[in-house]
């Protein structure tokens, strides 16, 4: 006989994690988590520098935890080392490498099917995906042939190159200066100032700013990259063309559409999910949270309040037996 399992959670970042250990503890007795990588918070490990800043009041929003993850400030480690510790719950089922490719409800019930042709059954679908497995792109068109020295992390960074960061958010900042005491670093943003980024992060800039750590060109957008003797010539606004080694675009993540849609999500004129106060889609006992449910920008803390809210409105209104 099929197995069916109370809950099903897709994604094993930080609202995946939350709501699997909320539903155990609140009683669900049958929870698996889809992760397609090959291991849990995958975005952290991949875009997080190591020793990174990671603060509970992520932006400066200050977030009353809900739940019982006793979440607070650290690095990246130590935010790896707590959900090492939850995932390794053994009343959790995890299965990595295993990737969903979409869900229909049947008789009540969710089919899950994944990319391996894998079939499981839940009463009840949590969708934490996040959106930064899908980086946004620039409009204009990239040299094929130096695709190795167009990034969208800094992962492949070298030292003692020129290198251009496009973006005005957190992660283009911190991008900037991680990497400016290696590198010769400019730092693009198409406005005229930053309204997105976190105060320390801010203070952090325009101090490597001031040292010539880092050429901060505000107020500027890209034309067009072309190729030149290796190198990516790229054309600005104001008539300056200029060459670099490499370009790290730091332009924020799209909604995974296709696998929303693949899922029987409820998306608005944007492809934005739909949700209601309980983070539930247009179908009874789908619900999604972290980063793919809105207005949480890429603070851990409240995606763990995703977690607890879901958890106590599916054990809530669970059916008796």
């Amino acid at each position: 006989m099929k197995k069916i399992y109370d809950l099903a959670i897709i994604g094993a970042g930080p609202g995946g994690i939350a709501t699997s250990v909320e539903a155990i503890l609140l009683g669900l007795k049958e929870v698996i988590v889809f992760e397609k990588s090959n291991n849990h918070s995958d975005t952290i490990r991949k875009y997080f520098k190591d020793n990174k800043r990671v603060d509970k009041d992520w932006k400066g929003i200050k977030v009353e935890l809900k739940g019982n993850i006793h979440f607070t400030d650290g690095t990246k480690e130590s935010t790896l080392d707590l959900f090492d510790t939850l995932v390794a719950n053994k009343d959790i089922e995890a299965c990595f490498n295993e990737e969903v490719y979409g869900i229909t409800k049947q008789n009540n019930l969710f089919e899950i099917k994944t990319i391996k042709e894998n079939e499981y059954y839940a009463k009840n679908i949590v969708i934490s995906i996040g959106t930064m497995g899908k980086p946004n792109k620039p409009s204009y068109k990239l040299p094929v042939n130096l695709k190795d020295k167009i990034n969208f992390n800094i992962s492949e960074c070298k030292n003692n190159e020129e290198i251009l960061v496009v973006g005005g958010g957190d992660s283009a900042v911190e991008f900037a200066y991680y990497i400016a005491k290696q590198n010769r670093v400019t730092l693009a943003y198409r406005k005229e100032s930053f309204s997105r980024v976190n105060p320390i992060n801010l203070h952090q800039l325009f101090d490597f700013v001031e040292k010539d750590l880092i050429n901060l060109q505000l107020n500027l957008d890209i034309q067009k990259v072309e190729e030149k003797n290796n190198k990516l010539e790229v054309y600005f606004s104001n008539n300056q063309i200029k060459q670099f080694d490499r370009i790290i675009y730091a332009l924020g993540g799209s909604n995974p559409t296709d696998l929303l849609q693949r899922c029987g999500i409820l998306l608005d004129s944007e492809n934005k999910p739909l949700i209601d106060k309980n983070l539930r889609n247009h179908q009874e006992g789908v619900y999604l949270a972290g980063d793919i449910a809105g207005n949480v920008g890429g603070s851990i803390a409240l995606a763990l309040n995703h977690g607890y809210i879901i958890s106590s409105h599916i054990q809530k209104h669970k059916p008796a037996k």
